[in-house]
């Protein structure tokens, strides 16, 4: 099941690399959601401009497709500087770091996404860059080995990460501005089809767009797929996005009402058919189900616990009454017993 690429995966796929920046707001204003985050931003970069500074380093955690990426794209846009982008795994090297700093220019913003895997050493070497713009560069080796300092221009370091906390404390705190992005509700997932439909030129009728929206699981990245996807059966079948042509779309995506995909209904059905709605353990789950229990852990069931299907308690997962209902099983008695 790794091999599977998921509709409903809040992780980039390969193939939405070349649409994506069409779809993508590009100052605050046209940033749908996320509100008091936006408010506090439009005062920082405008504070920022004002005293002609770099903005200070800001550190954005969150599940994928939320919208942290799109956040760096519209802060180098807003105080009118250049964007660089990498992600954490490619910085093997002070080197690979040392290159990409070099090339920056006053007030540039230097986005690293997955920061939390970032290589230590490299990790380590960012904490007098972003403190005193300088980065320490050893020369030489053995007993005639010495360290220079490399002065860098004053840029804007903007880190992402889906685990906070595995950040180590000292680079989480030499950011400025740290903020957390939260799940959408359906209006903001609405008003997303309506500009992304736009953007592509597509036709949708209101109902269809609360539908796809209801199924995102709270995601832009989802939404936007989803959409993209309902666009092709409309274009073959109708040419305008309707309710009917929504929903058949969706069904023949395997994406229920809920939002949850056929894994995610496995998941459900061997803990209620295997194992009587647990408790179960995490590892017992992945074998059940032929997938690695890191894969369970950090794919499939924050989704399902955030939708109140399965609770984690500390014998195992349990699926709640509601997880029971949405498979279509009438729940237990005692289904609750084991969350007391």
């Amino acid at each position: 099941m790794n091999e599977i690429k998921r509709i409903v995966e809040g992780s980039k796929l390969t193939e939405e690399n070349r649409i994506e920046n069409s779809l993508r707001p590009q100052i605050l204003d046209d940033f749908i959601g996320q509100d008091k985050l936006k408010n506090n931003l439009k005062i920082f970069i405008e504070a920022a401009k004002k005293r002609h500074e770099a903005l200070d380093h800001c550190l954005f955690y969150a599940p994928h497709g939320l919208g942290k990426t799109t956040l760096s794209h519209i802060i180098a846009k807003e105080m009118g500087c250049n964007l660089r982008i990498t992600s954490g795994p490619v910085l093997e090297r002070v080197g690979d770091l040392a290159a990409i700093l070099t090339n920056l220019s006053d007030g540039d913003v230097f986005f690293i996404d997955e920061i939390h895997r970032m290589n230590h050493f490299v990790e380590e070497s960012l904490y007098p860059v972003m403190e005193d713009f300088e980065l320490d560069i050893i020369i030489g080796q053995g007993p005639s080995a010495r360290t220079i300092k490399l002065p860098v221009p004053r840029f804007t370091l903007i880190g992402a990460t889906t685990r906070a906390g595995l950040l180590s404390s000292p680079l989480r705190d030499r950011f400025g501005i740290i903020e957390h992005l939260d799940f959408y509700a359906i209006k903001e997932l609405e008003h997303i089809v309506n500009r992304s439909a736009a953007i592509m030129n597509i036709g949708v009728d209101e109902d269809a767009g609360k539908e796809i929206a209801r199924r995102s699981r709270g995601t832009p990245r989802i939404v936007n797929r989803l959409l993209k996807r309902v666009r092709d059966f409309a274009e073959v079948r109708g040419g305008k996005i309707t309710h009917a042509i929504a929903k058949g779309a969706l069904n023949a995506l395997e994406v229920d009402s809920a939002g949850l995909d056929k894994i995610d209904r496995l998941i459900l059905t061997v803990l209620i058919e295997k194992f009587g709605g647990g408790p179960v353990g995490i590892d017992t789950i992945a074998t059940a189900v032929a997938e690695e229990s890191d894969t369970i852990t950090d794919v499939y069931e924050p989704y399902l616990i955030q939708s109140g299907f399965v609770a984690r308690t500390p014998r195992g997962r349990v699926v709640t009454s509601d997880g029971y209902k949405h498979i279509g099983i009438d729940p237990p008695k005692n289904s609750q017993r084991e969350l007391l």
